[in-house]
């Protein structure tokens, strides 16, 4: 009989957790591969509300979590505590998301091992070192440790082949995150208490009123591109009365207070705590306008047939720019305001970025990746 293959996962925080989850689930149900679940705590409170929602449970947790650590700081944690955990599992693969520092630093480590890494979600790019920052950096260091390159979409792959990676590594499979997010509306859907329990998690949200659901943690924003944002956020909530902007604060120091000093007084403006995943997918369902600089939302929010504005320069992820269910609008606080304005006015200009496919999967990119590692694994 043939030796079960050993496939580790390793992340640390949210948006990794509800991207990895459906392949995790799926994955532990697959014949002649061993799971193992490796969690850095980068992001340790909001990770394990994700965790918890998708019942998985952790082999190893490094939690390297700690308060207003710097970017150098959290590399040197990960990398001195992942290793151990490498020479006493031995993985024959392990599996990185995306854009973290979590991502590079396990992927930097398993190549001193030896050991093979597959990079889920492969390929995005904007072209800009520092944007976002560290996020663009880290998936171009992680491609060139990886062995195995999961690419959401063509443009995702042709950025890697752009780069020198070979051809033959490279799979084109679509993004888990549509798999989770369609996993949580049919859970919320056939559930009737599960969705009172949200309704009343959201007790301090209008939803039966007309949103614009803003959130915002990218380290590019700080300092006076948050102000920008909020001075929008102040001046639409004055024209618009029927419009209630509702901020899920980031607990980012550099967030929460910034954003609570300009706009905690403002009517029309509710800012409430960072939500669990199940809530906020609830609450993107009921909103009407999405302005963010999340990567995430910008994938699911076309399933939803939601507005996207960007508050970011670039963008990794152009497919939905160009299908035209996502705008970039940067920070300019004039910017954001004439955008918003025009969605509230314009029917027509709103229903073009809302009645769109959305250009990042279908529900089964994780049955797609499962099948790729079981042909060149075993």
């Amino acid at each position: 009989m043939a030796k079960n293959r050993k496939v580790m996962f390793i992340f640390g925080t949210r948006p990794e957790a509800i991207k990895f989850a459906p392949l995790i689930l799926k994955m532990q149900k697959t014949d002649g591969l061993d799971v193992i679940v490796c969690v850095t705590g980068q992001h340790r409170e909001m990770l394990y509300q994700v965790l918890e929602l998708f019942n998985i449970e952790p082999d190893f947790d490094l939690s390297v979590m700690k308060t207003s650590q710097t970017l150098a700081e959290i590399t040197i944690a990960i990398i001195k505590k992942i290793e151990p955990v490498l020479l006493n599992v031995k993985p024959d693969l392990i599996l990185v998301h995306g854009d973290t520092t979590t991502s590079f630093t396990a992927s930097l480590s398993a190549f001193y091992n030896q050991i093979q890494v597959g990079h889920v979600e492969a390929g995005l790019r904007t072209g800009s070192k520092f944007s976002p920052f560290p996020e663009e950096m880290n998936r171009k260091l992680t491609a060139h440790l990886a062995d195995i390159h999961f690419a959401p979409t063509e443009t995702s792959k042709q950025n890697l082949l752009d780069e020198g990676i070979n051809k033959g590594k490279i799979f084109v499979t679509g993004n888990t995150v549509i798999d989770s997010l369609l996993t949580v509306l049919d859970l919320i859907n056939d559930n009737e208490q599960l969705k009172a329990k949200i309704i009343e998690t959201l007790r301090e949200v209008p939803l039966s009123k007309q949103i614009l659901l803003v959130t915002g943690h990218r380290r590019e924003n700080f300092g006076e591109g948050l102000q920008q944002i909020c001075n929008a956020l102040k001046n639409l909530a004055q024209k618009f009365d029927k419009l209630h902007i509702v901020y899920p604060v980031h607990l980012n120091p550099k967030v929460k207070g910034p954003v609570t000093k300009l706009l905690a007084e403002t009517p029309n403006i509710y800012l409430i705590n960072p939500l669990d995943y199940l809530s906020f997918v609830y609450l993107m369902s009921k909103s009407k306008i999405i302005l963010t600089d999340s990567g995430g939302i910008q994938e699911e929010a076309p399933t939803l047939g939601k507005p996207i504005l960007l508050t970011r320069e670039t963008t990794e992820r152009p497919e939905a720019v160009i299908t035209g269910t996502a705008k970039i609008v940067g920070t300019d606080a004039k910017t954001i305001f004439d955008e918003v304005s025009k969605l509230m006015l314009d029917k027509k200009y709103y229903d073009q970025m809302s009645l769109k496919i959305n250009p990042y999967g279908d529900g089964h990119s994780s049955e797609l990746i499962i099948k790729i590692i079981k042909e060149k694994m075993v």
